[in-house]
């Protein structure tokens, strides 16, 4: 008889999208994002960061300043453009998880990549005008967005080093 104690492909899919955030640096808002093909096969991961090459030391990861010195906004590269980028698949007719509602400038690179569904778990920035406009394209454009909420609230992972001493433990 099969498992009945099995997460949903939208669990599963978020699930990594969240655990990619979890490679981003930004100390108050770390995003990921899983692009899905139409056979659910993973295409693209991607999570919030600093350009290739560009130091995480030497650029600023503060939320608020004067300048372009003193802020992250001018150099990060959000999690969505990132899995774009990332992947090496055709993405027309995919889907891409994303724990934070895309951005305008996302939702132009989601919608020229050819994505048709957004599923996302937090629309927290839905009063800004960046994602009304991503709300708005995405209607013009016939992207699907939908906000995912789940059963279950907390998946644990647990790295065995050794199945012998897993077993000692019990």
């Amino acid at each position: 008889m099969k498992s009945k104690n099995y997460i949903s492909w939208d669990e599963y899919f978020m699930g990594i999208a969240l655990l990619s955030a979890k490679r981003s640096k930004d100390p108050s808002t770390q995003v990921g994002a899983c692009i899905v093909n139409m056979h659910n096969k993973i295409v693209g991961i991607g999570y919030n960061g600093f350009p290739i090459g560009c130091s995480d030391d030497e650029l600023p990861w503060e939320r608020e300043g004067e300048n372009i010195n003193l802020t992250k906004y001018p150099y990060v590269v959000h999690a969505e453009a990132n899995a774009i980028l990332n992947s090496t698949k055709d993405l027309h007719g995919a889907r891409i998880y994303v724990d934070l509602f895309p951005c305008n400038e996302c939702a132009k690179l989601i919608i020229q990549a050819g994505i048709k569904q957004v599923l996302y778990m937090n629309d927290k920035y839905r009063d800004t005008d960046s994602v009304k406009a991503s709300k708005r394209m995405f209607e013009l454009a016939g992207v699907e967005y939908k906000n995912l909420s789940f059963g279950i609230k907390k998946i644990e992972l647990y790295f065995k080093q050794d199945i012998n001493s897993e077993e000692s433990e019990q």
